[in-house]
């Protein structure tokens, strides 16, 4: 008979379940990037903005404009292909902190509009 989890188990399968660390760690980038005046009020838009973008109403708040993300884009793809790997794909996702599931095939090609908005997304 398996033993019942315990209540801090409970409590990381949640936070996971829900992904809160990931949250939690993207709203602290998110201030001190910023630097707001008011951080709570900018933390209540960022949020709003989350919950936004989780519905397809908006972009995910992020660190990154495009030109950082085309920037980015150009160092997975130094031959110029126009292209990239899911492999480079998933570990450019780790490497941000941003999720890694629901990613096509392997045998397909990452595109910078795919990448761009992956990461607007994720």
């Amino acid at each position: 008979m398996a033993a019942p989890r315990s209540a801090e188990q409970q409590g990381r399968d949640y936070l996971e379940r829900h992904r809160l660390p990931a949250l939690l760690e993207h709203l602290s980038a998110l201030l001190l990037y910023h630097r707001p005046e008011r951080p709570r009020e900018f933390l209540m838009a960022a949020l709003e903005q989350v919950a936004a973008g989780r519905h397809g109403e908006g972009r995910y708040p992020g660190l990154m404009d495009d030109a950082n993300l085309a920037a980015m884009f150009e160092l997975l793809d130094p031959a110029g292909q126009g292209h990239i790997s899911v492999v480079q794909y998933r570990e450019a996702l780790k490497t941000l902190g941003l999720s890694t599931e629901g990613l096509p095939p392997e045998d397909v090609t990452i595109t910078l509009d795919t990448f761009a908005v992956g990461v607007a997304v994720t």
